[in-house]
Formats: structure tokens, C-alpha cells, sequence
């Protein structure tokens, strides 16, 4: 078990949505949380809605790999060195191939992929050396079964699973955990803040989100697979859930099925 009252946790993403609920209820729980995000504005209102008093602010841009080295040495001075690292920052996209640029798709994966392994690798080190610490990282469903208008949002979180399956593997004996997190729809702003072909917001909520499981439900699902130490763990409604296992075992017919899709 993996436990939170009075562990050093960091959580990137901590201004809306997952990321802010995880951070009342870990706060809850007792935890000395880092909440870290773009906007100091947003952080400093998460963290006076917080029942605590050990949550502390870290801003920072996952799309500034120079920063995050820095930020990554500041966090473990803050409450002393971090136990979980919660990698839940990220955007989205909501476009075709063939509208969307080579610098979305960039951005894609400089944001939700390198941003989130620069943190987990200037960490790793120190974890190492105290044989303690929990990574985890909150991809989507679609890093196991993607659909259309997501190419590159997709293949960042594909690019995710392969990472942190490997770091599993290689520091098992290091009493190092990694806790994989795939949300299916959840009704956050993560649509709304989508990116299009051109860069651009699309600004409009996806019936899918909208219908989606609420943030405080995926934060509680969250932070019980965390103290399990669930390796994976699937959160969202049964049609999300299905369509990976039809994917794994399946394929084909999940392939027929997606080309029906009509996302937006």
C-alpha cells in the first residue's frame, strides 16, 4: 500500500478539473502537497480551498524543458524530498491529420510526453538512492485504443505507456511504482481547451465530456488505485471500458468500429 497522509506528493495540471479535485482530496488525506500549473492565480484559489495547511505552489510549464529541471529541484526542497510524483498536466487535440500542423503535433508531445518524463527523470535519481517513490502518470484511453480527430494527442499518450511500463521493469528491485491512470470521458475543460490544426483552441465542449463521469469521482478512483498500487487502472463509463478490451482482443472488429466513429 501506498500511503498518502504525510507523503510529499507533486501534481502537475492542479488548476481545474482532475487535477483540482486531486488536490482537495489529497490535501484531505493528509498529504504535504506541491500543486504545480501555468497560472499562479489558479493555484493560489486551489490552495485556499484546500483544508490544510502543508499545500504549497510550484508554477510551471510542461512546454519549458528548461524550467522543469529547476522546478524539479525546487519541489524537493520545499516539504523535503517527493514520494509520489503525480503527472497529470497535459492539452488535448481535436482535428484531422490533414489539418493539423507538424508544430501542434509538436506541441503535443512536448506537453504531454517530454514534459512529464523531464519530471520523472530529474526525480528518479533521488528516489533511487531512498528505494522509495510512486510515479504516476495520467494518460487516457485513447493511449490504448485511439479515435479519429486525435492523432497526436493520441500518440503522446501512447508514447507515455511505453515509458513508464519500461521504468516499472527497470526499477522494480528499487521499490520504484508506477501507477498508469487511463480516464475516458470526464466532464472537464479538456475539450474546450483542445487544440485544432491551426493551434487554435477549439472552444466547445464534446458531447462525450459532457456526459462525462464528474472530476471528484476520477479524483477519488485516482487516489484509490494510488494507495493499491495498481499497476493500470481504467476510469470512466462502460463504453470506454469496453471498447479497450474489445481492442485487445478483438482487433479487427475494434478497427471497423472506430472507422464509424463521428468524434467531435
Amino acid at each position: 500500500m501506498t500511503k498518502i497522509k504525510n507523503s510529499v506528493v507533486w501534481l502537475t495540471g492542479a488548476s481545474s478539473g482532475i487535477g483540482e479535485q486531486l488536490a482537495y482530496q489529497l490535501a484531505e488525506k493528509g498529504a504535504k502537497l506541491i500543486i504545480s500549473a501555468r497560472r499562479q492565480e489558479e493555484l493560489d484559489r486551489v490552495s485556499s480551498s484546500c483544508e490544510s495547511e502543508t499545500v504549497a505552489t510550484l508554477t510551471l510549464d510542461l512546454e519549458d524543458s528548461f524550467s522543469l529541471k529547476q522546478r524539479a529541484k525546487e519541489a524537493n526542497t520545499i516539504f523535503g524530498d517527493v514520494d509520489i510524483l503525480i503527472n497529470n498536466g497535459g492539452i488535448s487535440q481535436r482535428d484531422t491529420i490533414l489539418n493539423t500542423s507538424l508544430k501542434v503535433d509538436r506541441r503535443l508531445m512536448e506537453v504531454n510526453y517530454f514534459g512529464s518524463i523531464t519530471l520523472t527523470k530529474k526525480l528518479l535519481p533521488r528516489m533511487v538512492e531512498r528505494k522509495k517513490g510512486h510515479h504516476v502518470i495520467v494518460t487516457s484511453t485513447v493511449g490504448i485504443i485511439n479515435t479519429p480527430f486525435r492523432s497526436g494527442y493520441g500518440a503522446s499518450k501512447h508514447a507515455l505507456h511505453g515509458f513508464y511500463d519500461a521504468l516499472r521493469a527497470e526499477h522494480h528491485t528499487d521499490n520504484i511504482k508506477v501507477t498508469i491512470v487511463l480516464p475516458g470521458y470526464i466532464k472537464t475543460n479538456i475539450s474546450y481547451n483542445a487544440l485544432v490544426g491551426d493551434g487554435s483552441q477549439q472552444n466547445k465542449m464534446d458531447p462525450g465530456q459532457e456526459k462525462g463521469m464528474s472530476p471528484k469521482k476520477c479524483a477519488r478512483l485516482i487516489i484509490k488505485a494510488i494507495e493499491s498500487n495498481r499497476q493500470q487502472v481504467y476510469i470512466g463509463g462502460l463504453k470506454e471500458k469496453m471498447g479497450i478490451y474489445l481492442k485487445r482482443f478483438w482487433p479487427k472488429a475494434a478497427a471497423k468500429a472506430i472507422r464509424k466513429l463521428r468524434v467531435t
